[in-house]
């Protein structure tokens, strides 16, 4: 299978290009950034030198000539853009024959309504919204199949919602909000130079109170209520949060830890029942490490991922293998 990366110069561009050239069955054709880019003309390596001999590929700048020649070339896709631009690029892509592996928040919302109030843009493509699948391997691999249009599942929500959805599947969330504290390393914010992206700016901060795009997101697809809160942490990758959980009256610890048995069997699952995770126990892995511990109807989870690998690029790699009818972890952990 041949794939081309759009926006490859970004950490998680750079994560997935990494993850394709080491992968026995893919072949990384092309990757490309912006007419714009300060990067175009580089080799990848050369922006990150640590995979000197692996990604020695030039940066093409993308132009309106390319889409033709990356579809005649290309059997995916994958869209490591901005969320305007992803929806801008998905459906030439689309119309080309060409499936799309969109790793952005272009087509994760179901309600075009909602990206004016989110993402900051009015949404044009609705029928896209309403067929594409969403990208959160260890729930929708039927969906993911056959899909044309992949939205990757954004970091902070792979974290909630694996953590979440056992619960809600086994009826064992009460009614009121459930209330999720997230802390990112500084790669979720992109490779972008920013005054407080700067690593002797950040420290530990909130952001995106009552806003924040992936809010509505974790509501979707967990069909319940929730009040999401990020920070931008000082470490360069990982993603912790701690989630609080109103239970039903009478939920046992045996009935939670029952409920998880659902992903149990998940090869990127690591259940810890009682053991707290950690971002150095997931940090440059591909799991998704899950404990809690209850009392009463009180129930604390914490969920640990990389958000550069199950939060992005190893994800979409999962949702790849998963169309192409490989093993979903084939390249990540086999």
């Amino acid at each position: 299978m041949n794939v081309s990366i759009i926006g490859a110069s970004g950490y998680s561009g750079a994560e997935l290009a990494k993850l394709l050239a080491n992968h026995p069955n893919f072949n990384l054709i092309g990757c490309y950034v912006s007419q714009q880019s300060l990067d175009k003309g580089k080799l990848l390596s050369d922006l990150y030198p640590e995979h000197t001999g692996l990604l020695d590929i030039a940066l093409q700048p993308l132009c309106d000539a390319h889409f033709a020649q990356i579809a005649h070339a290309s059997d995916y896709v994958c869209l490591c853009t901005d969320h305007k631009v992803s929806v801008e690029l998905a459906p030439k892509f689309l119309d080309l024959g060409v499936k799309v592996f969109d790793l952005s928040g272009g087509f994760r919302l179901a309600n075009s309504s909602l990206y004016e109030q989110y993402y900051g843009f009015p949404h044009p493509h609705q029928a896209l919204l309403d067929s594409a699948e969403y990208g959160l391997v260890e729930w929708n691999k039927a969906g993911i199949e056959h899909a044309q249009l992949v939205a990757v599942a954004g970091c902070y929500p792979t974290a909630a919602l694996n953590a979440l959805k056992p619960l809600k599947q086994a009826g064992l969330l009460a009614d009121s909000q459930v209330i999720i504290n997230a802390v990112s390393g500084v790669t979720g914010a992109g490779r972008k130079a920013a005054i407080n992206t700067q690593f002797c700016e950040v420290s530990l901060a909130p952001y995106g109170l009552f806003n924040h795009r992936h809010g509505p997101e974790i509501t979707q697809y967990l069909d319940h209520p929730v009040l999401f809160t990020p920070h931008l942490g000082n470490f360069s990758r990982g993603i912790l949060e701690t989630i609080y959980v109103q239970l039903s009256d009478d939920v046992s610890e045996n009935d939670v830890a029952a409920a998880y048995q659902v992903l149990a069997d998940e090869p990127l699952i690591r259940l810890k029942g009682n053991t707290l995770p950690s971002i150095k126990g997931v940090a440059g892995t591909p799991y998704v490490d899950i404990g809690w511990q209850q009392q009463g109807t009180q129930l604390i989870i914490v969920s640990a991922i990389d958000n550069l690998l199950k939060g992005a690029a190893g994800q979409a790699l999962q949702c790849m293998n998963i169309v192409s009818g490989f093993n979903a972890t084939k390249g990540l952990k086999d």
